[in-house]
């Protein structure tokens, strides 16, 4: 008798099957709302600073009028100063100095020791492909990107684009004396994790926006 009452006693406190899968299925939907909570976290810190950045951006501009983009050059990112826009893509977005995480979660990261915009050289800048660069995939030659500036504005026109491995850093190399303009996000675009591939915009700068058609 006592043995039998023994062996009752573990089966009651041994967990059930189903309780294993509810609690197993818990533990699933804590670590799902806390995914979806830190995703739309970052979303809306990368819209709210978008917003306030350009809206001090706009500020600046709006104390003075703006120079031609001949006069000078913008110093150092040292903090937002530049905007970049593709009109056909409807990109548009400010650029912070840095290509590290913290940077390309807020904003389009321009990558150091690249040249700045107005400088010979080329201009480096890179965002994660499925934000601010989201709409690159359907980039096309001969479309038109603008930096501004609180100098004036720069305008580059695509002059090609590509596929290249991480390691590929010779796409950052300057061409003489030409004014280049190169976009790098990751690829392919709809890859689930850590893509292996990086994409390349190229943009070569002209002395005017072309007509619109």
């Amino acid at each position: 008798m006592t043995v039998q009452f023994l062996f009752r006693d573990l089966r009651a406190s041994a967990p059930s099957g189903l309780a294993l899968t509810r609690t197993a299925q818990r533990i699933f939907l804590v670590a799902g709302l806390l995914f979806v909570g830190s995703a739309a976290y970052t979303f809306a810190a990368r819209d709210v600073w978008q917003a306030l950045e350009s809206w001090k951006f706009d500020r600046a501009l709006s104390r003075g009028p703006s120079l031609p983009a001949a006069s000078g050059v913008p110093s150092p990112m040292a903090q937002p100063v530049v905007r970049i826009s593709v009109p056909r893509l409807h990109i548009a977005a400010m650029v912070k100095e840095g290509a590290d995480d913290r940077t390309l979660a807020v904003a389009v990261g321009h990558i150091p020791s690249t040249a700045l915009p107005g400088r010979p050289g080329n201009v480096g800048l890179a965002a994660h492909r499925d934000t601010l660069f989201r709409s690159l995939k359907d980039v096309r030659t001969d479309d038109t990107i603008i930096l501004s500036t609180w100098k004036g504005e720069y305008v580059y026109r695509v002059i090609w684009h590509k596929v290249v491995n991480p390691s590929d850093v010779t796409v950052l190399s300057s061409v003489g004396d030409e004014e280049l303009l190169t976009l790098v996000t990751c690829y392919p675009f709809y890859f689930v994790g850590n893509a292996p591939k990086r994409f390349i915009v190229r943009a070569r700068r002209i002395t005017s926006l072309p007509p619109v058609n």
